[in-house]
């Protein structure tokens, strides 16, 4: 028996050496990352190459530092976006891009577009940037693909030249625009599990992939419109940056005429076909070297973070930036209802804000957080100028925040509207007594006591008293967007339903006010507030993005306040709740 205690003490006190080792040895690596990710960069005087590689970087809503753990957290994995690539804000990206138009130490822009991982309204901002670098400093910008995409092609037709691997095997996703749908309903239904949806709106569709096994023909019209329109403002766009019609264009996508490096060529959608040597010959002749390692490459994070020199000027334009899901609570992360409140008011509070940019990029969430943060917007509205930039998405709990703003800008690739409402509530009783052969009783003191217990379907009343709910906060949404964009109420219902709208079709049919960038959001914001030049105005992004240690914290599961995206799917699938949501989103490669 003494040797048996000898044994586990001797086993706990090696658990305890062990984990003591890691921490320091994790501790020790974060300092390492920490040390090497300090300072400013030195970059050339003159004649240097700015990079935009897509596979080291991508576009978001704010710069985030670099974790040294790498990016690959539940958020991630949940979403697909999981990458070590450094995040840059469109709003930083696209002021750096300004800066390179004078800047002697940038001759021209190279990017290379394989492995983007950046959704395509973001690539449009910066797009648009580049354009203008092109237009207003004469120097070029030139693009190099391997395995073009729909997204990443997009991107590149930017450049003055295009140029694409003469390597056998590479291939081509560039074929347009799709949206896969997932539908649970047999599987669930096999599991026992019945998910019972109340919903207002034809077609809210965010509940269809628990309850059916394929589209409803109302969420079927939608989604093919929305992949319609999505391609005919980045179909045009490409078009003309390439000198072809849109009708060619079709076509070439159409009849999969680019399935080798060549026919992009042949169809007037590249410059030149490059080995790797001819690509180094290329850029070292239009670097002006002699050889290609003589080139001074500026990596573009190492450019942003150059610019980024801290303001003096104490007026400042606030830009506020609703990003992630809406949800209930105070966590670091995604758009928490009151967080976010506390966020507004300090803003709405702060004697040098002299105008608010709400930027947002959220499919929906929570009724009762975005009531939250409404409010606090309205306040604000009231005291300062308050004007809305639309991201990837503003549906739903996004559309619901933002369209009492003085004027919205949107991108025409943003997804918004979907003015609708569901609740989704599952029976797990068959799961429990068919399958688990698990027997479960509730004994309640009054008659509904056990309605959210989920170990049984509802019966009428409770479905009607779920939908009294539903319709209540349905009302509230039509109510809002009326009086937020003066239209009637009447057509606010017709055009809802839990609609999802491109930005080109919104701005048809009055849920927005004009096609433009963040950065044309912010030089109104700067009109309405008195002073149009935006060199006297102090840009501030509001949350704080989170640091390289808040970062590390909440990978670890620190930050006991934060909801991650496998929480909030859990919550959404276990819990009684009415959200204000999209479910679907559309991806480009």
């Amino acid at each position: 028996m003494k040797d048996f205690f000898k044994m586990v003490l001797a086993v706990i006190c090696g658990i305890i050496i062990l984990g003591v080792l890691s921490f320091m040895l994790s501790m020790g690596f974060l300092g390492a990352a920490l040390a090497t990710g300090s300072g400013t960069p030195s970059l050339p005087k003159t004649g240097g190459v700015l990079k935009i590689d897509m596979s080291k970087v991508v576009f978001g809503e704010q710069t985030l530092e670099d974790n040294p753990l790498g990016s690959m957290d539940a958020n991630s994995l949940l979403s697909g976006t999981g990458t070590d690539a450094t995040t840059i804000g469109i709003w930083d990206a696209v002021q750096a891009i300004h800066a390179a138009e004078e800047d002697p130490a940038v001759k021209f822009i190279y990017i290379k577009t394989d492995g983007n991982a950046t959704g395509v309204t973001a690539l449009g901002e910066v797009r648009e940037a580049l354009k203008r670098f092109r237009a207003a400093s004469g120097k070029p910008v030139v693009a190099y693909m391997e395995n073009p995409g729909t997204g990443s092609y997009y991107f590149a037709s930017v450049a003055d030249k295009i140029y694409m691997t003469s390597y056998i095997g590479a291939s081509s996703t560039f074929n347009g625009v799709s949206s896969q749908m997932v539908f649970l309903g047999d599987l669930l239904k096999r599991f026992g599990v019945n998910m019972q949806l109340i919903r207002h709106g034809k077609y809210k569709s965010a509940g269809e992939m628990y309850t059916r096994n394929s589209a409803s023909p109302e969420n079927r019209e939608q989604y093919q419109r929305m992949v319609a329109s999505l391609w005919e403002s980045i179909g045009a766009q490409i078009a003309e940056a390439r000198g072809i019609s849109v009708g060619e264009l079709d076509a070439i996508i159409e009849g999969l005429r680019l399935n080798f490096p060549q026919d992009f060529i042949d169809n007037k959608l590249a410059d030149e076909l490059l080995s790797r040597q001819g690509l180094e010959d290329k850029l070292a002749s239009l670097a002006v070297v002699d050889k290609y390692k003589d080139i001074k490459w500026i990596n573009f994070a190492d450019y942003v973070k150059v610019q980024d020199v801290p303001s003096k000027i104490k007026q400042k334009i606030a830009v506020i930036y609703a990003d992630g899901e809406i949800i209930d609570g105070s966590g670091k992360t995604q758009i928490a209802g009151d967080r976010f409140a506390s966020v507004i008011n300090k803003v709405r509070n702060d004697s040098t804000v002299k105008a608010v940019v709400l930027r947002v990029n959220s499919p929906g969430g929570s009724v009762f957080a975005s009531e939250k943060i409404k409010t606090e917007l309205d306040l604000l509205k009231e005291e300062k100028p308050l004007v809305a930039s639309y991201g990837d998405y503003a549906a739903s709990g996004g559309y619901w925040i933002s369209n009492n703003a003085e004027k919205i800008f949107t991108d025409a690739t943003t997804l918004t509207g979907s003015i609708g409402v569901f609740g989704l509530v599952p029976d797990f009783s068959k799961t429990i007594h068919d399958i688990a052969h698990v027997g479960v009783e509730a004994i309640s003191s009054h008659k509904h006591g056990d309605m959210y217990g989920l170990m049984r379907p509802f019966d009428t009343e409770e479905y009607n008293y779920m939908l009294a709910s539903i319709e209540n906060v349905y009302d509230r949404f039509t109510t809002i967007v009326s009086e937020g964009r003066g239209i009637p109420k009447e057509t606010v219902d017709a055009i809802g339903q839990g609609r999802v709208w491109t930005g080109a079709d919104a701005l048809q049919i009055n849920l927005v006010d004009e096609i433009g960038t963040l950065e044309d959001a912010v030089r109104y914001a700067a009109v309405v507030a008195g002073e149009a030049d935006l060199d006297k105005w102090n840009v501030k992004g509001y949350p704080a993005p989170p640091t390289m240690m808040e970062q590390v914290f909440d990978m670890l599961g620190k930050n006991t306040g934060d909801q991650n995206a496998l929480v909030v799917a859990f919550k959404r699938f276990t819990q009684p709740q009415v959200l204000a949501r999209m479910d679907n989103d559309i991806r480009f490669q």
